[in-house]
């Protein structure tokens, strides 16, 4: 049952974005730069259910490396949707990145994507700075926090594709399930400092 609810809420706002009479007047590439914001908006769901340990399966160091893998998939599908808009209309990209885009919904965007990106980088150089454990659950923390805000206001902005029920469902869901994992690791740092 948990499995099946998860699944909807990751698939349905796909699945009615796919369906949308707009995806008629767009060209392929633009079509694939937004589907790559739509799987990273999805992939925000996942990270935080995993990593939490709410779904039935995977067990913590398995669910720790799926975290990871999926980071990565994140970053990607990140670049498909930076990347194909900035082939499709370099000039609003650049206006975006410049933070002059007459449209809100772009600065929220380049926060989250800055914001991936430094997460990513942090993740590959973790070892080498050598961060602490507690360190690194903040530093982390925090980081998430930023994206999955920004993600939500940036795509909330947006009139495009995606349903605006199922993408405002989804939205809540990111925010709820990242809320709920911080809420979560400040009890277990707190329970682990009292014993």
């Amino acid at each position: 049952m948990i499995w099946a609810a998860f699944v909807v809420a990751v698939g349905l706002p796909i699945a009615l974005a796919a369906a949308s009479p707009q995806l008629a007047f767009r060209d392929p590439l633009y079509i694939a730069a937004g589907f790559g914001g739509i799987v990273a908006l999805a992939l925000m769901l996942v990270q935080p259910i995993l990593i939490g340990g709410y779904l039935p399966g995977p067990q913590a160091p398995r669910a720790r490396r799926a975290h990871r893998w999926i980071g990565a998939v994140l970053v990607i599908a990140v670049l498909i949707h930076v990347g194909g808009l900035w082939i499709a209309n370099p000039q609003d990209v650049v206006d975006a990145l410049l933070l002059v885009s007459p449209t809100p919904f772009s600065v929220w965007g380049v926060i989250a994507m800055v914001t991936v990106f430094a997460t990513a980088l942090l993740a590959a150089l973790r070892r080498r700075l050598r961060l602490q454990p507690r360190t690194w659950r903040i530093v982390h923390l925090s980081l998430a926090a930023v994206i999955v805000v920004g993600t939500a206001v940036h795509a909330t902005l947006i009139e495009g594709t995606m349903e605006t029920i199922s993408k405002a469902a989804l939205c809540m869901l990111v925010l709820a399930a990242a809320a709920t994992v911080t809420a979560d690791v400040l009890v277990w740092r707190r329970q682990a400092a009292s014993r």
